[in-house]
């Protein structure tokens, strides 16, 4: 197995960093900025990915597939769209490479200038609203309820594998409305819809709101969005739901005919989750010996690792472990059968323990003759000896506990981190010590980017369940009628 890893209480972005690629979940790739999902994160990120598209195929949205490319010009047809993305955009200008006159080097081939660049897609909008203006012309064509699997490119600077890369993979919804109230709803349903798949699943506690002004989505009139806090005191954004208005609609000349005959402008909405999810999930439950797995997105939620002493043995205690494995996959447990005669037992209990494994079992010789079989939880590193007999219904109910147990674990972790600053110096202390902070706050931009300048904390959101409560903004002493949430952030 490979060295310990970093103590998170030492250096957190290097355990982060070592912990990743350890637990062979993603590694650098050749391409500065991009990764290498590897086959056991890629697992984990195809659970995310199944259970996201039940949960939107229920609530009636289909999937389609857009073009990679988006012509220029519409790219700066939405004039706050381009804006927001124009410093991250990367840009095909060529079509073709030639040799170089002295043979020794690939150059592009200036005579192969495209006519008109090509933006490779950060956010798809403007393709497919460029489409949807074919495909809309009447009231009876609204609704659009459409999803995309894709990648998308956004040229970071600093990157950091599933948080920040240059390339990465994620869904995004675009949706079509006759009204204004209509597109509001689908926004609201889309980020409660992200709130369920993060605490059910992720078993990862969120706070839902809206973004300030200055942090909404590049044309949005509204973002929303889900807030979750790492063991570092740091939040991390999950997932953002974005209420368009008319914008793109205008900005691409979509119109539909209403019941009355009318000519009216179409309501849109936008909404995705990327790969960051596996960051948030890494760092919201995972500890110093490795991963710790929610069992819901396990990609095997139990392995069962054999105990022998020769050829002989591993045949006896094989074939009790596959009537074990037949029994739990019967009732719907995902389970790994590691027979490798290449490793020894206890490295296997290692490399499962880095992996994050939910549930161990092993079992040898001794096991057999007693009608036992021991049962180690990652979550705890608790062991127990359970009946063979009767060892489905006890991991069944102890998958359940894990899961449960690993959302109140994350939930007592932020409640005791999170704060409510009265004052400034308060606030200061709070940020300082790392965590949410409620504080009040005038509504202003140029309040909030001074606080951002002066503790590198931002705005997270304005909560949906902050009820109004008038008070003094912390910085500016001016009135304020709410609480919003504060953290330093990913």
């Amino acid at each position: 197995m490979a060295k310990k890893l970093t103590l998170r209480e030492e250096d957190y972005s290097q355990w982060y960093n070592e912990l990743v690629q350890s637990a062979d979940l993603a590694e650098n790739s050749g391409v500065r900025g991009c990764m290498v999902i590897k086959p056991y994160g890629f697992a984990i990120w195809e659970k995310m990915q199944a259970e996201l598209d039940r949960m939107f195929k229920e609530t009636g949205h289909e999937n389609a597939y857009f073009p990679l490319f988006i012509p220029k010009s519409y790219f700066s047809k939405e004039a706050s769209h381009v804006d927001g993305f124009a410093k991250e955009c990367a840009v095909v200008t060529h079509y073709r490479l030639k040799n170089s006159e002295d043979g020794n080097e690939i150059v592009v081939d200036p005579s192969a200038k495209l006519e008109e660049e090509l933006i490779v897609r950060p956010t798809s909008e403007t393709i497919i609203w460029d489409t949807y203006r074919k495909w809309i012309q009447s009231y009876r064509d609204l609704p659009i309820l459409v999803n995309q699997w894709a990648n998308v490119v956004r040229w970071e600077m600093r990157t950091r594998l599933f948080l920040r890369t240059t390339e990465f993979l994620w869904q995004e919804g675009h949706t079509a409305h006759s009204t204004k109230q209509e597109a509001i709803d689908e926004t609201k349903q889309m980020v409660n819809i992200y709130a369920k798949f993060a605490e059910d699943f992720m078993a990862m506690p969120v706070v839902i709101g809206t973004k300030t002004e200055s942090e909404r989505f590049a044309g949005a009139l509204e973002t929303y969005c889900i807030e979750s806090l790492m063991q570092d005191g740091k939040a991390l954004q999950a997932g953002t739901s974005h209420f368009l208005g008319q914008n793109f609609a205008k900005a691409f000349d979509v119109k539909f005919a209403t019941k009355e005959g009318k000519q009216e402008y179409v309501w849109a909405t936008s909404w995705g989750v990327s790969t960051r999810l596996m960051g948030a999930l890494i760092m919201t439950h995972s500890d110093d010996a490795g991963l710790v797995l929610p069992p819901k997105l396990a990609p095997y939620q139990v392995v069962i690792v054999p105990i022998y002493k020769g050829e002989e043995q591993l045949n006896t205690v094989s074939e009790s472990a596959l009537k074990v494995k037949k029994e739990l996959e019967s009732l719907g447990v995902s389970v790994k059968f590691d027979n490798r005669d290449t490793h020894k037992p206890g490295w296997k209990f290692a490399e499962y323990e880095l992996k994050g494994v939910p549930i161990r079992l092993a079992l040898g010789n001794r096991d057999l003759e007693n009608g036992t079989i021991e049962v180690a939880r990652r979550d705890t590193m608790e062991k127990e000896t359970f009946q063979i007999s009767d060892i489905g219904n006890k991991v069944v109910h102890l998958l359940d506990k894990i899961q449960e147990n690993l959302y109140t674990k994350a939930n007592t972790f932020r409640e005791e981190r999170t704060y409510t600053a009265n004052n400034y110096d308060e606030f200061k202390k709070y940020i300082k010590m790392g965590g949410f902070v409620y504080a009040h706050w005038d509504g202003y931009s140029e309040t909030e980017e001074k606080i951002k300048e002066e503790t590198k904390a931002t705005i997270r959101c304005v909560p949906s369940d902050s009820l109004e409560e008038e008070g003094v903004c912390i910085f500016s002493g001016n009135k304020s009628e709410r609480k919003v949430l504060f953290a330093k952030s990913y």
